[in-house]
C-alpha cells in the first residue's frame, strides 16, 4: 500500500475543489501536527492581501515540516480559515500551488476573526510520512 491513499467511493459526490474526501495513512507513518499558522513574516509584519497572507502560512508550514524531514506534499489534512467569503479564492489559489498529489483531506471555513484584526487567513495541518517510502 502506498504511504498515502485517497479514498473516494463512487457513492459520494466529487469534491468541489482540489482536495481528497479522505486520505488513508499507511501503518508506521510518522505524524506531524502543525498548529494554525497566520500570515505574519519573521519581522512580525502582516501583508494586506489574503493571498500574500496565505503564502506566508504555507511558507511557515513548509519550514515546520522541514524540521521533521517532511515536505508540503506530505500533508494529509488541512484546516483553513478565512475571515471573508471574498478571500476564499485567494486562499484556494495558494493552496492549490502548494499541495501535492493526492491532495489532502481539507476543510475551509469562514470565521468572524482571529486574535488580531489584521489577520485574514489561518492554516493548520497534519502531515504523515513513512520513512523510506
Amino acid at each position: 500500500m502506498p504511504a498515502l491513499r485517497p479514498l473516494s467511493p463512487k457513492t459520494l459526490a466529487t469534491p468541489l475543489a482540489r482536495y481528497s474526501a479522505a486520505i488513508e495513512v499507511a501503518a508506521g507513518a510518522r505524524l506531524v501536527f502543525v498548529s494554525g499558522q497566520l500570515g505574519i513574516d519573521a519581522k512580525g509584519e502582516t501583508p494586506e492581501s489574503a493571498e500574500a497572507q496565505a503564502e506566508l502560512c504555507f511558507a511557515a508550514i513548509a519550514a515546520l515540516l522541514a524540521e521533521a524531514r517532511m515536505e508540503l506534499s506530505d500533508i494529509v489534512r488541512l484546516n483553513a480559515f478565512v475571515t471573508k467569503e471574498a478571500y476564499l479564492a485567494d486562499y484556494m489559489r495558494v493552496r492549490d500551488r502548494h499541495v501535492g498529489n493526492p491532495p489532502p483531506a481539507s476543510t475551509l471555513m469562514i470565521v468572524s476573526g482571529f486574535s488580531r484584526p489584521q489577520f485574514k487567513v489561518e492554516v493548520e495541518c497534519v502531515a504523515a510520512k513513512v520513512d523510506g517510502a
